[in-house]
């Protein structure tokens, strides 16, 4: 990639960009070193609570998979529990683990969600992703004050307009 800027490659700046490169590559994509059960490490406890938990303004960081550009936004997250909460840094961890893989935001939306679902076996989750994709600000149509919004509702989420509303009504600013 660097040689073919023109840029001679050896010069001072650039001599170990090569290595540098790699070792940001390799903790943007460190979502590939870990697993779901990894990153809940058991924070899933017993509880009596049955109204929605929601987390909201996830920040997050991703690559798309189409052009290895940055998209950053933020997800907020619900769910509906069924005898059990998931610790609360954990949702950020979930998001956090699939952000930090190459895809694109349908994909990052959804894993979320199935994700928080499998673990925690509620009655509902929903998941709405914000992001701001530099493939498109920075190349392409180069659109600066582009936004794209993603959303996944699984469960009561999806079936009760009423819980669907709820959330949506949440996590407004």
């Amino acid at each position: 990639m660097l040689e073919s800027t023109g840029e001679p490659i050896d010069r001072d700046g650039l001599e170990e960009t090569p290595q540098r490169a790699a070792k940001a590559f390799k903790f943007l994509t460190q979502g590939y070193d870990l697993t779901l059960d990894d990153v809940v490490n058991g924070a899933l406890f017993d509880s009596d609570m049955d109204e929605m938990v929601t987390v909201r303004n996830v920040e997050l960081y991703s690559l798309c998979e189409h052009h290895i550009l940055p998209f950053i936004g933020k997800a907020h997250v619900a769910y509906l529990p069924q005898g059990k909460v998931l610790g609360l840094s954990k949702i950020a961890r979930i998001v956090d683990m699939y952000a930090r893989r190459l895809q694109i935001q349908e994909g990052l939306t959804r894993q979320i969600a199935e994700a928080v679902q499998n673990v925690t076996g509620s009655k509902g989750v929903g998941v709405v992703v914000e992001a701001r994709h530099l493939c498109m600000m920075m190349r392409g149509v180069e659109k600066q004050n582009s936004s794209m919004t993603t959303s996944v509702m699984l469960g009561q989420f999806r079936s009760n307009p009423d819980t669907r509303a709820e959330f949506l009504r949440l996590i407004k600013d």
